[in-house]
């Protein structure tokens, strides 16, 4: 970038004016018929050079370059106010090219920060049509319970205990709703403390895999560990958090894989890290769908996935608790195939 200052400028500009000015008085010197020795217009080409180089330049510095010194500060303090502003040096500085560098930066910013403005915006409004749609099946389940049992079913023997019975059932769907909601606030915000300690990875699974035993019998699946089960595994991580991220992939495989299908665990070194692998043989995900998979309330099949329960919000709270512990989650899927969830976790020294 060619470097300009306030006595750059002066000089290229006088230099202009003092060779008009000598080609004026050679041309009004030839026209009046007079003759003048070659050094006497040297003389006028440099007084006028002088002159003006010395007058432009205090014209420059002091009105022009001064007050392009004050618009650059100004813009300095409202992009970075908690830095100080350098003093400007017009031998080191070309003040109108980082001007005009800074508002192009600044542009390409503003026009990034719009951008991603409105795509929050289009986010805002899905979540909130989401959320309002998750909640409204579940109270107006429990109002149609409780307004037939207002209406005489209370008498009713065969009636009274079943519909309690849903609008209970309805009653926790929104209490585990509204604890998601209240776990992923706090994810987000970082004020759900994240108790970092030494665990072995591979008892925990088992534990997971063993309590989750009903449910899979119940979808005729099966959930495979191909692991040395003998060979313990430490990592480091909250535990309690970490087993919420494995119950959860674990009951989407079983939930949404097909009957009969199987959930294999298995573990990948990955340098200072533990890769998770939990793949299934289940009907898979399309391709467009598995960008906004751990978005709040996104469904991939909306009628299947409230058919089979949950608050839509498992997969969202999977990837807050591992981005908590400052590791990574991704998911490959094929359809008619099945899917596959990767997770990492840190190794204990």
């Amino acid at each position: 970038m060619n470097r300009v200052n306030p006595t750059q400028v002066a000089i290229l500009t006088s230099f202009v004016m003092a060779v008009i000015i000598s080609c004026l008085e050679c041309l009004l010197i030839y026209i009046s018929g007079t003759t003048l020795p070659f050094y006497y217009h040297l003389i006028v080409f440099f007084m006028v050079f002088l002159v003006s180089a010395v007058t432009f330049r205090v014209l420059y510095g002091k009105y022009i370059f001064s007050n392009l010194f004050q618009i650059y500060k100004h813009i300095l303090i409202l992009k970075h106010p908690n830095e100080p502003v350098r003093a400007y040096e017009e031998k080191e500085r070309d003040i109108t090219s980082e001007i005009n560098r800074i508002l192009e930066d600044w542009s390409n910013e503003s026009r990034e920060e719009i951008d991603q403005l409105k795509q929050v915006e289009i986010y805002r409004r899905e979540f909130l049509s989401n959320v309002s749609h998750e909640l409204k099946t579940p109270i107006f389940s429990v109002q149609g319970y409780v307004h037939t049992l207002i209406d005489g079913g209370i008498d009713d023997q065969e009636v009274n205990m079943l519909y309690l019975n849903k609008a209970s059932k309805s009653i926790d769907r929104l209490i585990s709703m509204v604890d998601d909601l209240e776990s992923i606030s706090k994810l987000e915000a970082g004020e759900l403390m994240v108790e970092m300690r030494t665990f072995d990875l591979t008892d925990l699974i088992r534990d997971v895999v063993e309590s989750l035993e009903l449910q899979a019998k119940e979808k005729k699946s099966a959930v495979v560990m191909n692991v040395d089960m003998e060979k313990p595994q430490y990592v480091y991580g909250d535990r309690d958090l970490i087993r919420q991220v494995v119950v959860n992939l674990l009951v989407n495989s079983i939930k949404y894989g097909k009957e009969g299908g199987k959930t294999e665990i298995r573990y990948a070194d990955g340098g200072d890290k533990v890769i998770v692998d939990i793949e299934d043989n289940g009907i898979g995900i399309a391709k467009h769908h598995l960008p906004r998979l751990f978005e709040r309330f996104y469904r991939v099949d909306k009628s299947r996935s409230r058919e089979q329960g949950g608050t839509g919000l498992g997969l969202a709270i999977v990837k807050h608790i591992i981005e908590a512990h400052h590791q990574y989650i991704s998911v490959n899927s094929e359809l008619g195939k099945g899917t596959t969830f990767s997770f990492s976790v840190k190794k204990s020294k």
